[in-house]
C-alpha cells in the first residue's frame, strides 16, 4: 500500500481543513502521517490546494480559547505553504456548491469544499470526513485508513 505521500504522489489534491487541524494542532494519529505529506506538498511532489474558506474553519477554536499564537500559525500556513494554492470562493463555486448539496445531501462548507476541488480539477482529496466518499471524479484519501493505530 506504501505510505499516504507516496499514494498523493504526481496528483493535485484537494487538503479539506480537518488536514490543517490535525497538522498543526498535532492531533494523533493522523498528524504522523501528514507530516510527510507536508513534507511531499513542499518538495512538489503533488500539487495541493485549498479553499479560502479552510482558514475560517480553523480559525474557529483558537480564537474561541484566545489561542493567538494558533492563530497566527494557521494564518501564516495558509498565506505562505510552499506548494499549496489557496483558491478563492468564487460564484461559480457557490453555484456548483449548491448543486451538490442538492444532489448529494453535503453540508454547506463540505458542498464549497467539493466545489472547490472540482473547479481546480484536483484528482485527490485527503480529508477524514467519510461524508465526502460519494463525490464524483475524484479519488478520495481518508486519513483514518492511512494513520498508524
Amino acid at each position: 500500500m506504501g505510505t499516504l505521500s507516496e499514494a498523493l504522489q504526481g496528483q493535485r489534491v484537494y487538503l479539506d481543513s480537518n488536514v490543517f487541524i490535525y497538522a498543526l494542532e498535532g492531533v494523533e494519529p493522523w498528524a504522523t502521517p501528514l507530516r510527510d505529506v507536508f513534507i511531499a506538498m513542499e518538495s512538489g511532489h503533488f500539487e495541493a490546494t485549498t479553499s479560502a474558506l479552510t482558514l475560517a474553519e480553523c480559525l474557529v477554536r483558537p480564537f474561541a480559547l484566545a489561542l493567538d499564537d494558533l492563530v497566527q500559525l494557521y494564518q501564516t500556513v495558509l498565506s505562505q505553504q510552499p506548494g499549496l494554492e489557496i483558491a478563492p470562493i468564487h460564484p461559480d463555486v457557490l453555484v456548483s456548491a449548491a448543486r451538490l448539496r442538492a444532489q448529494l445531501g453535503f453540508k454547506l462548507p463540505d458542498a464549497i469544499h467539493a466545489a472547490t476541488a472540482q473547479a481546480m480539477c484536483c484528482t485527490a482529496l485527503l480529508t477524514n470526513d467519510a461524508g465526502f466518499k460519494c463525490m464524483p471524479g475524484v479519488q478520495l484519501f481518508l486519513l483514518s485508513d492511512w494513520a498508524q493505530a
